[in-house]
């Protein structure tokens, strides 16, 4: 397994090994010695399965508040999605900003969104399996989310379609008007 930063603190691009011969392929999506080598210690209560039918679809951006905050590992396995991660720590140096990237069931990425992030994915292809670990059960009451196109984050979403969104993630706030209590311990 490969782990590589990206430009948000903790958030880690997680590339399995696969062993491929002429019956297809093999792969490892999760070891948690590997984790531990990285310094991540982590505990997966909750694994999670999403079906988006249509290109376009948008998922999030999307965050449980502590005590029940989620580490998530995220994975597509049909399809292709733009899955990103944005900061929600306040006080963090990297507050607001956000991470995005590709993932599918072709390149195997997995991305490792730690708690204190909110999270969300637009599909970038029709017909799109994800599937997620979590390290917290989901727990309705400190669900929380900020709207997709918020113009202070700034995501760059890369398909120039009106997404298909849920009533819900339609009228999320804005970062600034979220109630967060996410605080950054350096």
């Amino acid at each position: 397994m490969k782990f590589t930063q990206t430009n948000l603190e903790g958030v880690l691009i997680v590339e399995p090994t696969v062993f491929g011969d002429h019956r297809g392929w093999f792969m490892e999506t999760y070891s948690q010695a590997k984790f531990l080598e990285q310094g991540i210690g982590l505990n997966f209560v909750q694994d999670n399965q999403s079906y988006s039918a249509v290109k376009g679809t948008l998922r999030g951006l999307h965050y449980q508040l502590n005590p029940k905050a989620q580490t998530k590992l995220v994975r597509c396995t049909r399809g292709s999605i733009f899955d990103v991660a944005v900061d929600i720590r306040k006080g963090s140096p990297g507050y607001g900003q956000w991470f995005g990237i590709e993932l599918s069931a072709d390149n195997k990425k997995q991305l490792l969104i730690p708690k204190g992030f909110a999270h969300g994915f637009m599909t970038l292809t029709e017909d799109v399996e994800v599937q997620y670990k979590c390290d917290e059960l989901y727990a309705p009451e400190c669900d929380g989310g900020i709207l997709w196109n918020d113009p202070d984050i700034g995501i760059e979403w890369p398909i120039d379609v009106v997404p298909v969104l849920s009533a819900k993630d339609e009228k999320a706030p804005l970062l600034k008007d979220a109630n967060l209590n996410f605080v950054y311990n350096a």
